[in-house]
């Protein structure tokens, strides 16, 4: 549980770093001004309405293609795919009840489709290749994204969170390596699927089945304080494939987990903080710099559609606020 010493010090306004949050892109103000000060619904509402015209959300908005994809493809290797660009837009708070919003995601729904074959010449599935967008496809990774956006973005998603219901694994997380028979789960998976979850319920699909799947899926992040495993409690440096390091905060995160990322969920769905979570909350005080900020740590390698970092190694306005807002949920549950 957390000190009243430390309510103190995580909550308390850092007047500089607000601003200089407050000085960057429609994305970052309206969030500030939501989530970091006193600001009316009014004036939040104003800043928000901002994202779909100026700044890293009307240029993504214009890069939309004809055919209503991102980079014409439902999904790629890269970046910059629609699903990608999507993500990116939810984190980034369009409104979904924007005129700007609503065209762009009705050229999603009735025109972009999923492709059969994966980009390294291997067939992923009948079962999925020339769906529509929101029906999704076959790996929970992949399908937890796009839930995610649909239902953030008002989409129906139902087939694709009854699709992850049953995908679920005895340790409560996911893998998209259970087709090939893994039977432990996966955090990357797990982070993409609860954050789908998530969504789909504050959207008002609040079954008893969701939320019972969410609550074990949080389970199994929170038995393993957040980056350790649960048999030897050691550290867990590195994701499977060694790319990955979870201590390190990356923004956009895209599939990868880390920390921050698993805090941030934390918040969102309100969990009520407890001691699994402290180390990971010393973590992230501790790569607070002299001025109050947070460090862009690392940047997974890909194209990126638009650039919304500062440069690895420099502070970054979304983890600042994103750590910010972590903080002053820790403390509030003291």
């Amino acid at each position: 549980m957390a000190s009243q010493s430390f309510k103190e010090s995580a909550t308390q306004p850092n007047h500089a770093v607000i601003q200089w949050l407050l000085d960057g892109d429609p994305a970052i103000r309206w969030q500030v001004l939501r989530d970091l000060t006193d600001a009316t619904a009014a004036e939040v509402a104003a800043e928000r309405a901002r994202v779909a015209t100026e700044g890293v959300g009307a240029q993504l908005l214009a890069l939309q293609q004809t055919d209503g994809s991102w980079a014409g493809a439902a999904w790629n290797h890269g970046w910059n795919s629609t699903m990608h660009v999507l993500s990116l837009l939810r984190e980034l708070g369009l409104d979904p009840a924007s005129d700007a919003t609503r065209r762009a995601i009705d050229l999603v729904r009735d025109q972009v489709r999923w492709r059969g074959w994966d980009w390294d010449g291997s067939w992923r599935g009948e079962d999925f290749a020339g769906t529509p967008f929101f029906v999704g496809e076959v790996e929970p990774c992949i399908n937890g994204q796009v839930a995610a956006s649909g239902a953030y973005f008002g989409q129906d998603v139902h087939r694709i969170i009854d699709r992850l219901l049953t995908e679920q694994l005895p340790d409560g997380g996911w893998n998209c390596e259970a087709v090939n028979g893994s039977q432990r789960s996966s955090f990357n998976t797990t982070i993409c699927v609860l954050e789908a979850l998530l969504e789909y319920e504050l959207a008002g699909g609040l079954h008893a089945e969701v939320m019972e799947a969410r609550r074990r899926g949080q389970e199994y992040l929170l038995e393993r304080h957040l980056f350790r495993r649960r048999s030897t409690g050691t550290v867990i440096e590195r994701d499977r494939k060694g790319a990955t390091v979870w201590t390190q905060c990356a923004f956009p995160t895209w599939w990868h987990y880390d920390v921050l990322r698993g805090l941030e969920y934390l918040r969102r769905a309100d969990a009520t903080p407890d001691a699994r979570v402290a180390e990971a909350i010393a973590l992230i005080v501790a790569k607070r710099d002299e001025d109050g900020r947070w460090p862009l740590e690392t940047q997974h390698p890909g194209t990126m559609a638009v650039a919304v970092n500062e440069g690895v190694g420099r502070p970054s306005r979304w983890n600042t606020l994103r750590a910010l807002r972590v903080l002053a949920w820790y403390g509030s549950g003291a």
